[in-house]
């Protein structure tokens, strides 16, 4: 990952107090295990309505490249969005607690796929990988922290991260 720093506006920080009730409570409580639910619902064609918690659904639709009409993000860039956002949560949250001021944090995702076997349907050559092959990601960071000092920030969040452990490694997925 790419760090880039200068200095500019400061983003709003997280509130640093609730962090640590939050630090606190996984210490008190290390094998907690919390179930995220989320309803998806195809509403037609490839577009899918996604509902999690008492949230507005989250669409999920195709490109018309792959037949879809181009209203959200396909799955695999759904993906990309969700390791994205989870990166920087994790570098924001690691920020607070080491009193680091960011003035600027993206993080620009790109992944390799190859879509020929379309869904099941196209090319089934079973020595083709499926899923992304590769992924990239480009963290712009501004901060008061040295490049040393952001660069072990981003390590940590990514070895801590979710959505970046779910990628890495293999999960438990029963579909019936």
């Amino acid at each position: 990952m790419e760090v880039v720093q200068t200095s500019c506006t400061r983003l709003d920080p997280i509130d640093k107090k609730g962090l640590e009730e939050l630090i606190k409570a996984g210490k008190a409580n290390p094998d907690v295990i919390k179930t995220l639910k989320c309803k998806t619902v195809a509403e037609g064609k490839f577009r899918h309505a996604n509902y999690i918690r008492n949230l507005p659904a989250y669409i999920v639709d195709e490109p018309p490249t792959l037949l879809g009409d181009d209203t959200a993000p396909n799955p695999s860039e759904a993906v990309l969005a969700a390791l994205g956002s989870c990166l920087a949560v994790g570098i924001h949250a690691n920020a607070i607690a080491q009193n680091i001021v960011i003035h600027k944090l993206e993080l620009e995702l790109e992944g390799d796929l190859n879509i020929t076997a379309v869904w099941g349907t196209g090319d089934l050559n079973k020595d083709k990988p499926l899923g992304f092959t590769d992924v990239r990601v480009k963290v712009i960071l501004e901060s008061n922290a040295n490049k040393e000092t952001q660069d072990a920030l981003i390590a940590h969040a990514t070895k801590y991260s979710p959505v970046a452990n779910t990628i890495l490694r293999a999960v438990n997925l029963e579909v019936k």
